[in-house]
């Protein structure tokens, strides 16, 4: 029963969210926890540690829940269910292409998942923004506790790209800011 329960979990995240692995997250986040695969803080958790991986953060977090909750036959099936929507879409839209993008309602449709797919990133971002600067909560129980070490990872996050755009006029290496706020991590927590 789990493994076709992991399958049809991810399969739903697969289908129905667009806009990448953060948008998957979101929309299956509140069934990973229902189903007491992880809780709200491994969730959070989850959503840091896939980032550092290479791969689609949605693959490596369908891959680690099945695995965590199936073995390797779950870590299978979960990844195939993420997979499956996305493959058999690329399939059908690389043999039309040249001849989908040119109707209207096509056009129509691309534009109104736009918006949808912002708010599901920043719905994210919002999430796990209340995480780390409150702790655990609920919708009807939010504390405030703030932690100057968090707060310092999250001005250097911030302002070393500003400052590097500004010096060099080229993005920052979002590889290298991750690096560094782990190294902080260590260097703050850790110690």
């Amino acid at each position: 029963m789990i493994y076709l329960q992991l399958f049809l979990t991810f399969l739903k995240g697969g289908i129905f969210a667009f806009g990448g692995g953060y948008a998957v997250l979101s929309l299956l986040g509140e069934s990973l926890v229902e189903y007491g695969w992880l809780t709200d803080s491994e969730l959070m958790n989850l959503v840091g540690a896939v980032s550092l991986f290479p791969g689609s953060i949605a693959v490596n977090a369908a891959t680690y829940v099945g695995y965590e909750q199936g073995g390797f036959l779950g870590a299978l099936l979960a990844t195939a269910g993420v997979v499956l929507p996305s493959f058999t879409v690329v399939v059908i839209i690389a043999s039309l292409i040249k001849n989908l993008l040119k109707y209207p309602p096509v056009k129509a449709f691309i534009s109104g998942m736009r918006p949808a797919i912002g708010g599901m990133i920043i719905s994210v971002a919002v999430t796990m923004a209340l995480t780390v600067f409150c702790g655990t909560y609920t919708l009807s129980n939010i504390e405030f506790a703030f932690d100057w070490r968090k707060a310092l990872i999250l001005a250097v996050v911030i302002v070393i790209p500003i400052i590097w755009k500004r010096i060099k006029k080229k993005e920052f290496s979002s590889i290298i800011l991750v690096a560094i706020s782990g190294v902080m991590g260590i260097v703050l927590f850790g110690l």
